[in-house]
C-alpha cells in the first residue's frame, strides 16, 4: 500500500501548500514590472509564480525523491507512471495576482496511475484550506465540506471561466452562458478555476464550468468536488477531464441541466 496513513500525507501535501505560499504573501502587491512576463497573449508568469514553485518543488524532492512531479512553470521531473505523481500549481489566478486582487491559490494534486487521490487548495490571503483525502471525505478548515442542496439551474450561483486562450471556443461558450444566465440566479467570474471547484466542493457556488483548462488548474479541485459528493464531467458528460481540460461539476441535477444545456447549444 502507497499510502497506509492517508491522512498525515495529506497532511504532508498541506505542509508544502502553505510552504508555497510564504513567497506570494512576500511578493503580492508588490511585483515590479520586471518581474512579470508573458509565457504567452494574456497568460502571465511573474517572480512570485517561480519562487513558490521552487519551494514547493523543493520540499516534494526532498521528502519523497522517487515521485513524479508535473508543475506548470518547470514541466515534468521524474516522470514515472509506477510513481505517486504531484500535479502542481503555485499560483492559481496569476493575473488576479498581478494586478493586486486578493483572490489566488496554491494548488496540489496528487495521483497515482491517473487517479486523484489527494487534493490541496490553500488561499493565503484568507487563510482558507481546503484539502480531500479519496474516501475520506473533503474538509474547509477542519470542517466536512457539504455540498450545495441544488438540483436544478434555478436559483443558482454558478462560476465560470473565460476561454481566454482559446478564442476558437468563444462563440460556443457565449450561447452556453446566454442559456445558462437565463437559466440561473447569477454567474461568477472570479479569475481563479481551483478556488472555483474549491468553492463548489463547499457549497458557496452550486457550480462550476469551464473550457480547456491545464491538469494543474485541476488536479485538486476535481477531488474536492467529488469527495464532497458532487459529479465532476467534461462537457460531454464523460469522465476524460485532464486530457481535454474542459469541466463542469456540482450536485447531480444541476450538472445534468447543464449538460442538457450545454447538447442543445452546441
Amino acid at each position: 500500500m502507497l499510502f497506509p496513513k492517508p491522512l498525515e500525507f495529506l497532511d504532508q501535501v498541506e505542509a508544502i501548500a502553505r510552504a508555497g505560499a510564504v513567497p506570494l504573501l512576500s511578493h503580492f502587491r508588490s511585483l515590479k514590472d520586471h518581474e512579470v512576463s508573458q509565457k504567452a497573449r494574456n497568460d502571465l508568469v511573474s517572480v512570485a509564480d517561480m519562487e513558490a514553485e521552487q519551494v514547493i518543488l523543493n520540499a516534494i524532492r526532498e521528502q519523497f525523491p522517487d515521485h513524479a512531479i508535473l508543475s506548470e512553470e518547470a514541466g515534468w521531473h521524474n516522470r514515472d507512471p509506477s510513481q505517486p505523481t504531484w500535479i502542481v500549481d503555485p499560483l492559481d489566478g496569476t493575473t488576479n495576482f498581478v494586478h493586486g486582487i486578493a483572490h489566488f491559490a496554491v494548488s496540489i494534486g496528487v495521483a497515482v496511475e491517473g487517479r486523484m487521490l489527494f487534493g490541496v487548495i490553500f488561499d493565503p490571503i484568507k487563510n482558507d484550506l481546503f484539502r480531500a483525502a479519496r474516501g475520506h471525505g473533503t474538509w474547509w478548515n477542519g470542517e466536512p465540506c457539504t455540498l450545495s442542496s441544488r438540483s436544478s439551474l434555478e436559483g443558482c450561483l454558478l462560476a465560470t471561466g473565460f476561454p481566454f486562450k482559446a478564442h476558437d471556443l468563444l462563440d460556443r461558450y457565449l450561447a452556453i452562458f446566454r442559456e445558462v444566465f437565463l437559466r440561473c440566479k447569477a454567474i461568477r467570474r472570479p479569475g481563479s478555476a481551483a478556488l472555483d471547484l474549491a468553492y463548489t466542493a463547499a457549497g458557496l457556488f452550486d457550480g462550476f464550468f469551464e473550457f480547456r483548462l491545464s491538469p494543474w488548474d485541476l488536479a485538486g479541485g476535481t477531488l474536492l468536488v467529488e469527495e464532497a459528493g458532487g459529479r465532476v464531467c467534461n462537457m460531454e458528460g464523460g469522465a476524460e477531464i485532464m486530457e481535454e481540460g474542459s469541466v463542469l461539476c456540482g450536485p447531480e441535477g444541476v450538472v445534468a441541466e447543464l449538460l442538457e444545456v450545454i447538447n442543445r447549444v452546441s
